[in-house]
């Protein structure tokens, strides 16, 4: 057999190799499903069996995968050599050992008694959860089925005792691994709703506990196997996670139509299994603790809401919901009784309102309304009780446009969650601005629908304004709330994109934003939903920074709404107005340089904080008194604030022209260019008062701002303003060019300089 093996230079055989004696040697057959899947255990039994000679008081026991007949393409070996204390076992063992090795086969092994066996199970639920999946591949049945026979009511015996154990280093997995369903490339095993958590399921009925091996369950189980069989075959070697590049190739072994559509079926499947977990967890809990009990020694029941009392820590029916007709509102109640209370809805009161409770009329009767705006208020209690209701299929009974929105992912990396929960997370943070705005079941429903338009062609702020209405039409809204809905739709991102992306001391921005919003009603709600939308995406979609810009976005049009004057531009650092050239301060995160006028002082500016590994935030340029002035935000690039001692040196000398700087500002500059898709120019007529718009769409670079300053300057540009708004791994960087709209041919040109640049 050796002698078929292809080595490395480290003598052991390579994952190709692997491929080739698995099927040739070993003759484990590829494919996917179910099928494929009970063939290759087959073969490893076939070839097992000629390993190990007939003794009585030896078995050689399958674990894993093997042991449940679900072996991948390239999964491991899981045995355990059984023994009842015959002697020569290691020579045995070696005997069995080896061949595998020799094979190509990873293997993990263990040689051991009943009673170590059992001994080690004690002590490691890990090892406990094993023995459950043990079956004998050859060797002494008798054996074999003691070990299985006394594994499996020791688990009974102590399941209940050990869970909590095992859910802190469940958790502790979960938080290494994050969540399968909302992961871009996530691990198929050990991340949240994996593999390795329908393991703890089967664990968890084994022990009689609750029946957590639902057929929901098990056919999202089956899919997320076809999915690894599909990834193994797709790389050709062992691997769980799903990365973005083989993701098309899985998708088409699956017979799915691309990347998206299987992203979007791991992610029902792993919300599925996560669901039917925290299931599972609970009951054991109630088990090992018990509830308040009555005198008969029955669970209390305590009423929560109409038609609503809780029942051994669940909510459930009251009977009198049961017995009657119910009314189409019910779910909705029943769901608003789960956040506001923090309690979970029983299996079986799902179950029933997705069955029996009726359909909502169009529009929806107050009642509803008033459940729901009860539910998306709820703060903390509304992501769990909407999911649960979402495995059930009641909200696509509320809400039909959700079954566009489930699971759909997003594949900008700032995004932490498919769009379904980020418009969930949305309310929930929304929930807790409802004090600050005068409308707070508004803000609510705003924060819900605000994203309904992705995943349709065009832009998705746009698009998703009827669709808003629509929905906010069934619920029942009248028509001026219908329509305050789709204003708050169509411009979510216009407080961000302004705040970030334009000169705030400019009256015309302040001007265009106060036309556009119309009053400070809408003003406050879209303010609420900017923070709410930002908290919901992940941590790098907010800042500091960002927060201060729409805040002073908001007041400024908050006093061109309340007095109908504009405010007047801030007025420039005196400091900067006295004392010998050059003048250089840096406090905090502001930088600002005075010199005598000259072209090019910003470019050169920004490329000395780029040398310092700063990123520029925003940049002003002016003239005052013949004195040029920069006023620049900034923030480490990489975590680590700058020497302020050699940061103000370099920025003298390169102020003052010092050639040298020059040279080093330019060599690294040049060594920092980013990647990524084509950059584009988008020019912007009337956004400013005295000057034109020239917005940069790139990927992100170290020195990106110096470049494009540079040619800016050399093509005869002055730039009176830049502001710098970084998305991920692409920015948008927006320079406002003195003078008026420019010809053809000057756009061309400018357009080309910067281009060139990037």
């Amino acid at each position: 057999m050796t002698s078929l093996i292809k080595k490395d230079a480290s003598g052991h055989a390579g994952d190709g190799d692997a491929n080739l004696l698995i099927n040739e040697v070993v003759g484990v057959p590829g494919g996917i499903g179910e099928a494929a899947r009970r063939a290759r255990a087959a073969a490893y039994d076939e070839f097992l069996r000629g390993l190990l000679p007939a003794r009585d008081g030896v078995a050689l026991m399958a674990v894993g995968g093997l042991g449940r007949r679900q072996c991948a393409p390239y999964g491991d070996l899981d045995l355990v050599l059984l023994h009842a204390g015959v002697p020569g076992t290691d020579e045995l063992a070696a005997s069995v050992w080896y061949p595998i090795w020799d094979a190509g086969l990873r293997l993990d092994h263990s040689v051991r008694t009943v009673s170590e066996a059992l001994s080690v199970a004690q002590d490691d639920v890990k090892v406990a959860l094993g023995l459950l999946d043990a079956r004998l591949v050859v060797g002494d049945q008798a054996l074999a089925d003691a070990l299985i026979r006394t594994a499996a009511d020791h688990w009974r015996r102590t399941a209940v005792r050990q869970l909590p154990g095992l859910r802190e280093v469940t958790v502790a997995r979960w938080q290494a691994h994050g969540e399968l369903a909302f992961l871009l490339e996530g691990d198929l095993k050990e991340a949240a709703g994996g593999l390795r958590d329908v393991g703890l399921l089967r664990a968890i009925s084994a022990a009689g506990i609750t029946d957590a091996l639902r057929p929901a369950v098990r056919a999202a189980h089956l899919r997320l196997l076809d999915t690894r069989d599909a990834l193994h075959q797709q790389v050709g070697r062992r691997v769980d996670r799903l990365v973005a590049q083989e993701r098309a190739g899985v998708a088409a072994l699956l017979g799915l139509e691309d990347g998206d559509a299987l992203l979007r079926r791991v992610a029902g499947d792993a919300r599925t299994v996560s669901h039917a977990l925290d299931d599972a967890f609970r009951a054991a809990d109630r088990l090992r603790s018990g509830r308040s009990r009555g005198g008969n020694g029955a669970p209390v029941r305590r009423p929560v809401a109409r038609d609503v009392v809780e029942h051994d820590g669940e909510l459930v029916l009251a009977r009198t919901a049961i017995g009657a007709r119910p009314d189409p509102s019910l779910s909705l109640r029943v769901a608003a009784a789960a956040a506001t209370t923090r309690l979970p809805i029983a299996r079986a009161t799902c179950e029933w309102l997705a069955a029996y409770c009726p359909p909502l009329p169009a529009p929806w009767p107050a009642e509803a309304r008033a459940a729901l705006t009860t539910l998306l208020g709820a703060g903390p209690g509304l992501v769990p009780a909407w999911e649960t209701c979402d495995r059930y299929g009641l909200v696509d009974g509320w809400l039909p446009e959700w079954t566009r929105l489930r699971s759909l992912p997003q594949h900008n990396p700032v995004h932490r969650y498919t769009l379904d929960r980020h418009l969930v997370q949305a309310a929930h943070e929304a929930s807790r601005h409802a004090r600050e705005v005068d409308r707070p079941d508004l803000l609510l429903l705003g924060a819900l629908l605000h994203d309904i338009g992705k995943g349709l062609p065009g832009d998705h702020s746009t698009v998703g304004v009827p669709l808003a209405e629509t929905v906010a039409t069934r619920v029942g809204l009248p028509a001026p709330e219908v329509e305050l809905i789709g204003t708050l739709v169509r411009l979510h991102l216009l407080l961000p994109d302004v705040a970030t992306r334009r000169d705030l001391a400019d009256p015309v921005t302040i001007a265009s934003v106060a036309e556009a919003v119309g009053d400070t009603g809408t003003l406050d709600l879209l303010h609420a939903l900017v923070r709410a939308d930002a908290a919901a995406t992940g941590p790098a979609a907010w800042s500091d920074w960002k927060g201060r810009l729409v805040a002073e976005l908001v007041a400024r049009v908050r006093t061109a709404l309340d007095t109908g004057v504009l405010p007047e531009p801030p007025a420039p650092d005196p400091a900067l107005l006295d004392g010998p050239l050059p003048v250089v301060h840096l406090t905090g995160d502001r930088v600002a340089v005075a010199a005598a006028d000259r072209r090019g002082l910003l470019a050169t500016v920004a490329g000395c904080l780029a040398l310092h590994r700063l990123e520029v935030l925003s940049a002003d340029a002016s003239v005052v008194d013949g004195r040029a002035l920069v006023e620049c935000r900034v923030q480490p690039r990489y975590g680590l604030p700058a020497d302020p001692v050699p940061l103000r040196a370099d920025l003298r000398r390169a102020v003052a022209g010092d050639v040298s700087v020059t040279q080093r500002l330019r060599g690294r500059a040049l060594a920092a260019r980013g990647s990524g898709a084509a950059p584009r120019v988008v020019w912007h007529r009337e956004a400013a008062t005295d000057a034109v718009l020239l917005e940069l769409r790139a990927a992100d670079a170290a020195g990106l701002l110096y470049r494009v300053a540079c040619a800016l300057d050399e093509a005869g540009a002055l730039v009176r303003a830049a502001r710098i708004s970084t998305l991920g791994a692409d920015v948008v960087d927006a320079f406002y060019l003195v003078g008026g709209w420019p010809d053809d041919a000057t756009r061309a040109r400018l357009e080309a300089a910067v281009l060139a640049a990037v």
